[in-house]
């Protein structure tokens, strides 16, 4: 066989996988990821609760959840079904409006903090940590730290599908989410 003609077969079954890659990344579903003044304008239009990631840039374990626990089909069908993804970072310098209030960086220590993930977090600055709302964009629960899926998942399915309004946690852990 001519140069030429392997040349142009290896280009050829080149492309071809190279498209086959691109094509499995562009259909992997991803996150639909809101700011906090998007998911709020958007659960007074159509309620459904939110979910905030309270991250820095700094954090290797916020990196770790983006990276593992944010990218399982699983995590990201609960979260886009269920809730509006929020990111906040917790030392964002620009301020942030929600529900009526703006809220300000604070400089303090080395890196200073935002208002409202000091308030999201009840005065606990721990990241990563997890904030959830109810469709009233009140407070459900914060739970700080790192978030495997398998330990993320029933926390979304208890909080998403309400259960948590008709059985405690480990009621829900025993009987309905060990027969799933």
């Amino acid at each position: 066989m001519k140069r030429e003609a392997r040349l142009f077969l290896f280009s050829l079954a080149l492309t071809f996988t190279l498209s086959l890659f691109s094509m499995d990344a562009f259909s992997q579903e991803k996150i639909q990821w809101y700011s906090i003044e998007q998911a709020e304008k958007l659960a007074k239009e159509n309620p459904r609760k939110i979910f905030i990631d309270v991250y820095t840039d700094w954090c290797g374990w916020c990196k770790k959840m983006d990276a593992t626990t944010f990218t399982d089909p699983r995590i990201v069908k609960l979260l886009n079904t269920h809730f509006y993804a929020v990111k906040l970072d917790g030392e964002g310098k620009e301020d942030v409006q929600f529900k009526d209030k703006s809220y300000k960086f604070i400089p303090y220590g080395r890196n200073g903090y935002n208002e409202l993930a000091a308030t999201l977090m009840n005065g606990q600055l721990s990241y990563p940590t997890s904030v959830y709302l109810d469709e009233k964009l009140n407070i459900i629960q914060p739970i700080p730290g790192y978030m495997t899926v398998e330990n993320l998942e029933p926390i979304l399915i208890f909080l998403g599908k309400d259960y948590y309004k008709k059985q405690t946690w480990q009621d829900f852990l025993s009987r309905t989410y060990s027969s799933n």
